[in-house]
């Protein structure tokens, strides 16, 4: 099973760790003159990514900005008023829950656009139901997209043992195997449903 974005950040802070010459690293505290105490939670090649409480989010801030102070390693005591491991854990599951509405942008397969879905029932004097195929591919994709969100929650639960973990991921599984019908709608394959072992 993959590791999800938050199992990654969890285990990254939580090996907390200061380069050499107080560079500032992963896990080290910082205070910014604006945004006040945060603490590094990635680097890139031009700024660091650090997590604010303050904000309840995450900045870029540029490896050149001269008011950022180092006040402190990760392996160190918090102290009064100071971001803790499980202040940053409650801030990545508030990022999770806020992207339970949003829909990453998942392209149409160009020959159902424009399209209608009907639905017909078998009694004729029934009226019939159309529905742009937009609108129903629109719904399919928000259900993969959550199912993909649920999975992430399962492997980054705290309570759940490895074995607990995969149990429940099989069920998922299957209902990702339940929803190969509507791979056809999709352009790319690798936005598709994949059933048990990658197979529709």
């Amino acid at each position: 099973m993959a590791a999800s974005v938050s199992e990654i950040v969890y285990f990254r802070v939580s090996n907390f760790f200061m380069e050499e010459n107080s560079v500032m690293g992963i896990g080290a505290r910082v205070d910014h003159r604006l945004f006040g105490k945060g603490v590094i939670v990635d680097i890139n090649s031009e700024s660091y990514i650090i997590w604010f409480k303050s904000q309840q989010t995450t900045r870029n801030i540029s490896k050149e900005y001269t008011d950022l102070r180092l006040i402190g390693g990760g392996e160190a005591a918090p102290e009064s008023g100071n971001i803790t491991l499980s202040d940053i854990e409650q801030a990545l599951d508030n990022i999770l829950e806020r992207r339970l509405h949003e829909m990453q942008l998942v392209p149409m397969a160009n020959k159902w656009n424009n399209g209608t879905l009907i639905l017909k029932p078998g009694e004729a004097n029934m009226q019939v139901k159309e529905l742009p195929i937009e609108i129903f591919f629109h719904k399919i994709v928000m259900v993969r997209d959550r199912l993909r969100l649920i999975e992430q929650k399962i492997n980054a639960h705290k309570v759940l043992t490895d074995e607990e973990k995969i149990d429940i991921q099989q069920y998922v599984t299957a209902i990702y195997g339940s929803l190969t019908t509507f791979n056809v709608l999709f352009r790319e394959t690798h936005h598709q449903f994949k059933g048990v072992a990658g197979k529709d």
